[in-house]
């Protein structure tokens, strides 16, 4: 029979295991990871695990939906609409995306790593991929263009299309070493943002 738990142990290795997985996850990746390692931390043996999370999987996608609602605030609450000039709203959702590449280690590991993503939706049900629900960051940008667009104030009718131009800007971090001069990626990156952010804006209502 399954060992019981207290409310207060539940909470304690529930909140080990997330910070063992963040940890192991944006080191070595979904495949690497044993389980062993994932409920050291927490004090559990293997088999007590299912108590807590279905897979690996389940609990690398609770901390995706964790990591993609903090996300969303950043760089679309806080910066792409923080401000009613579209040019404006793109440019700081650039640079607030820059940031959060630079400062969290495992959105960057999801960014870089989209074949984990795959595994983790292979793996589990839609019920549990619709946990991402409103606060996935990617979709809330796509919204935000197709409005935009509908109201005349981004470029084009295809809403992927202007979405894959800001993404190509948010491709210049993630290949430095793919520049001539890796060590002006930061200015580069801030000039290709302007580019992009002007360029899907400034022909305000001219048919695409």
């Amino acid at each position: 029979m399954p060992r019981g738990f207290t409310a207060q142990e539940r909470d304690r290795i529930s909140r080990a295991l997330l910070a063992a997985g963040r940890d192991l996850f944006t080191t070595q990746g979904l495949r690497k990871t044993a389980l062993e390692e994932l409920v050291a931390p927490a004090g559990i043996v293997k088999s007590t695990f299912y108590q807590f999370f279905d897979s690996k999987e389940a609990l690398y996608l609770q901390l995706m939906v964790e990591e993609a609602g903090e996300v969303k605030t950043q760089v679309i609450d806080r910066a792409l609409l923080s401000t009613d000039e579209v040019r404006e709203g793109l440019l700081r959702f650039l640079h607030a995306t820059l940031d959060v590449l630079e400062n969290n280690a495992l959105w960057r590991r999801l960014v870089t790593h989209p074949e984990e993503m795959a595994a983790v939706a292979a793996r589990l049900g839609p019920e549990h991929m619709a946990a991402m629900g409103d606060t996935n960051p990617s979709t809330a940008l796509l919204d935000y263009v197709r409005d935009r667009q509908a109201h005349g104030d981004v470029v084009g009718d295809d809403p992927a299309v202007a979405v894959g131009a800001l993404q190509a800007v948010l491709l210049i971090p993630l290949n430095t070493q793919y520049l001539a001069y890796p060590g002006a990626y930061r200015p580069t990156f801030d000039l290709v943002a302007d580019l992009v952010a002007t360029g899907l804006t400034t022909r305000r209502g001219d048919p695409a």
